[in-house]
């Protein structure tokens, strides 16, 4: 078995720190655009406020419960690679729906590679 050096195990522990920080952002960002999604549907005043409350609230609390590492209902390393991709799918698709293309499809590859290197790296 080839031996690690210690210079590969600090770039790997950075790389994986970094992981972890995009994973944030992606979450933070699967939030404000399921937010935006509500906000901006074509419905009444009260529906949009309603769906910019309930939809991020919803988001949150399935992260809450089944992807965050304290999750109360562990869904082990599969589980949160795989719902948190789900997750970051949904807000890609809300940020298409809106006609933020571009945003979206960029917004999903980054959490395609997040999602890969969490299976990689376990964090």
């Amino acid at each position: 078995m080839p031996r690690i050096s210690g210079s590969s195990v600090a770039v790997i522990g950075l790389c994986i720190a970094a992981n972890l920080a995009l994973r944030f952002l992606l979450e933070l960002g699967a939030l404000a655009a399921v937010a935006y999604w509500g906000a901006t549907m074509s419905s009444a005043h009260i529906v949009r406020v309603a769906l910019a409350i309930a939809a991020p609230a919803t988001v949150a609390l399935i992260w809450g419960i089944f992807i965050s590492p304290k999750a109360r209902i562990p869904t082990g390393l599969y589980g949160r690679a795989i719902l948190g991709f789900v997750v970051f799918s949904v807000a890609a698709l809300a940020l298409h729906a809106r006609g933020h293309t571009q945003l979206a499809a960029a917004y999903w590859g980054l959490a395609l590679v997040s999602s890969v290197l969490l299976l990689a790296w376990p964090q």
